[in-house]
This record gives structure tokens, sequence and C-alpha cells, in this order.
């Protein structure tokens, strides 16, 4: 149920955003708006505001909506209303009308993102997991619990790292571009020395822009202690006596630095004969213990893994990121240019096939997304919002016919050449943009299903 609602109303208040921007900007250039939907399909609720007389609908299907205005090409025009009609507006005013709705929701993110900005957030610590043999990071002597400070991508400006989230963002827009990173970070087995080191994104090639990209350069998860938590009843690790709140300091002798590690040493239970009995080093209750462990063997669609039946890994450490009021509205702004940009370039990479289509979504994913970010509270589901809201002003301003972005390729035309494009020409775009909508949507639909169900 959460699911849905958090759906229907990120829906209904995204769509109303890009809506409203049309009919506000139509009502500033003097044009007659006949109806405002939320909704496509049969009308639910009807209303008029007083003195006005377009008609405020809510549909059916909330999966999209529109401003019909007074347009001569959709029916006869009384000829003093004919000052009020779309098609009679100048090129400048009809532009502004139809870049409004896109524009409408890019503030709207930027909006939000200052909000959150301006509210507080707590977000990991940007102190990372232990990376995976082979990854970039284990590559450059990245260690479990290592405190990453700042980053300098390319030739750019060194950014203080606030958290893990910042951390992750400025790895993925590295690996998007190509740009190798410099980062700096906090090695506390050596009383707290800085090192430096240089993370080469840039070898990653297509490999790093799918959804996985961070697991290939080893930064996918801030560090966890090595904590047990529920135990699953008649498992391996109720079986050998373990308990929930038990620390896990070693493992055949080799020290656990976090969950992560010892999540990977009980995977290779499967495949290493030397770990298929497990002795286990423990802390409980400020008592040092050694248990023997032996994981069962779980075949999954990557190959066999071991499994313990618990819950590994505790909360990982937490900072209060708060801005200022002009800070806040700067590192909104910011966000939400950056998210457009790599939105953008993911969409061109897609079509370049640099980028594999698996990174589309669709309707499914994005209630899937919706209700667990609501499930997480109030800040994370705003997020979403932004998310969502740059997503739909981005897609918007593409230049398919049938979208916002195709009715500004047309007036670029016709500023160019000083005439519209014909109704015949217009008609034939129409159906190919119908098409590669379809295409997409079918697309993602396919990606949608394969996620929750596959």
């Amino acid at each position: 149920m959460l699911t849905l609602v958090a759906f229907i109303v990120a829906l209904g208040l995204l769509i109303a955003i890009h809506e409203y921007g049309h009919y506000r900007v139509a009502v500033a250039c003097g044009v007659k708006v006949l109806r405002f939907s939320i909704g496509m399909g049969k009308p639910l609720f009807t209303w008029k505001r007083a003195g006005s007389d377009t008609e405020f609908v809510i549909a059916m299907l909330p999966l999209g909506g529109y401003v019909r205005m007074l347009d001569e090409r959709e029916g006869v025009v009384p000829a003093e209303q004919l000052h009020q009609a779309f098609n009679r507006q100048p090129l400048r005013k009809r532009a502004a009308i139809v870049a409004a709705g896109p524009l409408a929701n890019l503030l709207l993110a930027a909006v939000l993102y200052s909000v959150v900005s301006w509210v507080g957030q707590e977000q990991p610590k940007a102190i990372i997991a232990a990376p995976k043999a082979g990854t970039l990071a284990e590559q450059m002597g990245l260690q479990g619990g290592d405190l990453v400070q700042s980053v300098k991508v390319g030739q750019g400006a060194e950014v203080e790292i606030e958290s893990f989230e910042t951390l992750r963002w400025q790895l993925t827009q590295a690996a998007l571009n190509g740009q190798d990173a410099q980062l700096t970070w906090v090695r506390a087995e050596n009383n707290a020395r800085l090192v430096q080191g240089v993370m080469p994104l840039s070898k990653l090639g297509q490999s790093g822009l799918d959804q996985a990209a961070l697991k290939h350069i080893g930064i996918d998860a801030p560090w966890t202690p090595a904590v047990l938590g529920e135990l699953v009843p008649q498992m391996p690790a109720q079986a050998a006596g373990l308990q929930a709140g038990d620390v896990v300091l070693a493992v055949n002798g080799r020290q656990v630095v976090d969950a992560s590690q010892l999540r990977d040493l009980i995977k290779l239970a499967a495949v290493n004969e030397g770990l298929r009995v497990q002795e286990w080093k423990i802390e409980r209750n400020q008592q040092l213990l050694t248990i023997q462990v032996r994981p069962d063997l779980v075949a999954t669609p990557d190959g066999d893994i071991g499994r313990v039946g618990a819950y590994v890994g505790g909360q990982p450490e937490m900072v209060w990121v708060q801005k200022g009021a002009l800070e806040g509205l700067v590192a909104g702004v910011s966000r939400t240019w950056e998210v457009s940009l790599l939105s953008l370039q993911m969409m061109a990479k897609m079509v370049l096939g640099q980028a594999s289509l698996d990174n589309l979504s669709g309707p499914l994913t994005i209630a899937d997304y919706a209700g667990k970010s609501a499930s997480l509270g109030l800040t994370q589901y705003v997020l979403f919002l932004a998310l969502i809201s740059v997503s739909l002003g981005v897609l918007n301003l593409l230049p398919l016919p049938v979208l916002d972005g195709g009715h500004l390729m047309y007036y670029l035309w016709e500023a160019v050449t000083g005439k519209p494009v014909s109704d015949t020409w217009m008609e034939r775009f129409q159906r190919v943009g119908i098409g590669l909508l379809l295409v997409m949507m079918s697309i993602a639909l396919f990606n949608d299903l394969s996620r929750l169900w596959g």
C-alpha cells in the first residue's frame, strides 16, 4: 500500500508541476487555456475557479496530463478570441509556453535539493568497506576503514568529501566522463596519516558506465562493523553457537576488518576447500571466543556460495550534513545541473551503444523506488522526488517529436527558415516520435520485469 500511495503522490505532484508550468506561462502570454488536466482518460473530478474559463480536471489514468489551449488547428475560434489562440502567438511566446513545463520540473528539483540541504540529514561517513580483489580501489591500495577526505577529478578543483554519498557521486561522474580521480584519505591504523592515490577511472571504458559502475571501482558501500544481527533458526550460525551481537575479529587466523570482508569470506567457503570449516574468533560481552562454523553451500545463478544464516553488519558511522541558506541554494541548483548533465550523458551513451540499455527504467521500477524511499523517511522520499523531477524535465526536453523538446525543434526550424514545419512533415515526425517512445517504453518495462521478478 505504501508503494502505491508513494507512487501516485509522486506522479501527481510531478505531473501537476509540469503542466502548471505550461499553464502559468500560457496565461501570462495572453493565451486562453481551455482545460488543465492531471491524468488522462475519463475525468473523475472537474471544476472551474471564479472568474476563469479554464476547466480543471483530475482524470482516471495518472500516467500523464495536458493543458489544452485555444488553437485554430483544433477547432473554430471566434474572431473576437483570435488574439488568445496559441497558434497566433509570436514564436518567442510559443517557445516559452512549451519550454515552461520541463523547466518547472527542473526548478522543482532545485527547490527540493535545496530544502534537503537546509534541513540537513544524516549520511554515512565516507569510510569505505574493504574493496573486493581486482577492483580499482584494491589495486590503488585502499583498505576497509579508510576515511576519504577529498577527491579531485581530472584538472578540476579538489572537492571536500562530506559523506559517503558525496564520494559515490564524485566517482560516478568521473567514471561516466572517463576521467581519473585523485583521492586523499586517512588511514587510522598508521596514526591517522594522509595517503594519496590516483584511481584510473579512464581505463574502465564501457564497463564503468552500467548500473554496477561502483562495483567495478570497488567503493560500493560504506564501512560497517563485522557484527552479527538476527540469526536464522537451524542454520549454521545458530547451530555453531553464534549469537546476535557477536563481533567477528578473525576467520581462520585472517583479521576481519569489516562486514563486507566477512560476507566475502563466508561466500568463498563454496569454492575454497580451506574455508569449508571456518574457525571464527569473536568478541562477546568483552570475552574472546573461538567457534567452529561450517557454512552451507547454496546454488545461485552466479555459482555456489557459502551461507551461514545470519545478518552480517552493523550500522555505519554517520555524519550530519547541513548547509546555510545561500550555500544550500547553490548546492540545490548545482545538484540539479549535475544530475541533468549525467542523465543526458547516459542517454547519449545508450544511443551510441557505449552504455547498456539496462539502465532504462519504467513505471514499475519507479514505483518500487518510491515505496522504498518513502519507507526510509521524508528526506529520502524528497530526494527521490527531486531525482524523478530532473529525469522528467530532461526527458521532455529531448528532441523527440511528441515531446516538448520536439516542438522546440520545430520552432528552431521556424526561427531559422522563417516558416513553420508543414502539416505533412509534422504528422510524419509525430509517427516516428510515437514509435521511438513505444520502443523505449517496451525496453524500460522489460527491464522493470527483469529487475523485480528476474
